[in-house]
């Protein structure tokens, strides 16, 4: 009986050990979390004094340029009307001045004539001759101090009160973004980025996504639009790249403060056609595909079975041509150089025109026509008594299509089980560009 006290008492003991242990882990993945919080807080108190010291002295250089380029303008006003205004009187002031010396000298010889008397009467009479010609009796017209500008600076004194209202108003403190990132999810070749709003009150009319390499520290702009979600795309498998978000309100100019930055990074490789088919002219990324307007028409493999369970594949179409009833866009076994469509056996694909293929049998359901800007995605899972892809009980797939609003779900019956599935296109027409991802 003793025995197995002391068992119950060592067992109990372990116990509290072992939740003791669980509560010391708890409480330092708590203080983990704390020392996060602090070091978010800190951290965007230094950058947000740093960016407000440095617009608000951006501010005072570009208000001192500002003042002084008015200031200059003003000035070069009144040397204009200065200089306008008191031309006319220096052209007035010389011809008085002209008057009197025309006038002594007129003077002089008067007094000369008189002098002489009636023993000059030629000189009296000379004299007499030019005073008329002169004609004393005309006066240059001087004007009143009323008719001549006076300058004076017209400034408005409530200029001041004006800026200081509106300096005292300009910016804002904002301790939580009205948008977050809320899910990094990877793709082959890029990374799923999803937002969503942070405050009720806050109406949104567009949204800015921004990203960079963690090692390069400047973000650039990916996305301006409506959408909540963005896939960033040419992104390098196995690096970090950190994301944020911001948005500008209903009638507004101004961006919101960005979101709490989120690192992420992809482990798939992209997607990339296969290089070499005539019909088709390839993007840098090979990711892109466009139809030339050569004559022979076949499908356009992907490179390499690069689709797998689990994940989606999206075909966005970036131009369009005339449709036909034997295009296709869709994923297969294996790729079947001598078929002109995907409309076959081992594979599934969605015509131009909405219709539903599997195995080569068209299905009843049907999707809306593709159109240049429309996007068409498949996801599949294994549905099978299998574990996965490569167990080979596993050859029933769900397929779940999706073009615009609608989508078709069924089961697809392979042969064979499958690792990963090939992608591919067929268009008869030219002019079809079509981007994969």
């Amino acid at each position: 009986m003793e025995i197995d006290v002391k068992t119950e008492l060592l067992q109990e003991a372990k116990e509290s050990i072992e939740a003791a242990k669980n509560y010391k882990d708890e409480l330092e993945q708590r203080l983990q979390g704390l020392n996060q919080a602090r070091k978010q807080i800190t951290g965007s108190a230094v950058q947000t004094r740093d960016i407000l010291k440095h617009h608000f002295n951006e501010l005072k250089v570009k208000l001192t340029k500002l003042l002084d380029e008015r200031l200059v303008l003003m000035l070069q006003e009144v040397d204009k009307v200065e200089q306008e205004s008191v031309k006319p009187l220096d052209d007035c002031q010389k011809l008085i001045e002209h008057g009197v010396s025309v006038a002594d000298e007129l003077l002089r010889e008067g007094e000369v004539a008189v002098l002489c008397g009636t023993a000059e009467e030629e000189k009296l009479k000379n004299f007499t001759k030019k005073a008329l010609q002169i004609q004393l009796d005309s006066l240059p017209e001087v004007p009143s101090l009323a008719e001549v500008p006076c300058l004076s600076a017209q400034l408005e004194e409530s200029l001041l009160g004006f800026v200081k209202d509106r300096i005292f108003s300009h910016g804002a403190i904002a301790s939580h973004p009205p948008v977050q990132i809320e899910e990094l999810t990877e793709r082959p070749g890029g990374i799923l980025v999803r937002w969503c709003k942070d405050d009720d009150d806050f109406v949104a009319q567009e949204y800015r996504l921004q990203f960079c390499k963690n090692t390069a520290y400047q973000f650039n702009d990916v996305y301006v639009g409506p959408d909540t979600e963005f896939v960033v795309l040419h992104i390098d498998p196995n690096v970090s790249y950190t994301f944020r978000v911001c948005a500008r309100g209903e009638g507004r100019i101004e961006w919101s403060p960005w979101s709490i930055p989120q690192s992420g990074y992809t482990t798939l490789t992209a997607h990339e056609w296969i290089t070499g088919c005539e019909g088709f002219s390839l993007s840098s990324h090979r990711d892109m595909a466009l139809r030339n307007d050569s004559p022979l028409s076949g499908v356009l493999y992907s490179k390499e079975p690069t689709y797998t369970s689990g994940l989606t594949l999206t075909f966005r179409m970036e131009a369009t041509g005339l449709p036909d009833k034997r295009d296709s866009i869709g994923v297969c076994v294996e790729p079947q150089n001598e078929c002109d469509s995907l409309q076959r056996d081992k594979a599934v694909c969605i015509s131009s025109n909405g219709a539903v293929f599997v195995n080569g049998k068209e299905m009843t359901n049907q999707l809306p026509c593709v159109s240049t800007g429309s996007s068409v995605t498949f996801d599949m899972e294994v549905v099978s008594l299998g574990s996965g892809f490569n167990d080979a009980a596993s050859f029933k797939l769900r397929v779940i299509i999706s073009s615009g609003n609608r989508e078709v779900v069924f089961d697809w019956l392979l042969d064979q089980p499958c690792a990963a599935l090939y992608f591919g296109c067929s268009f008869v027409y030219p002019g079809w560009k079509i981007l994969v991802f």
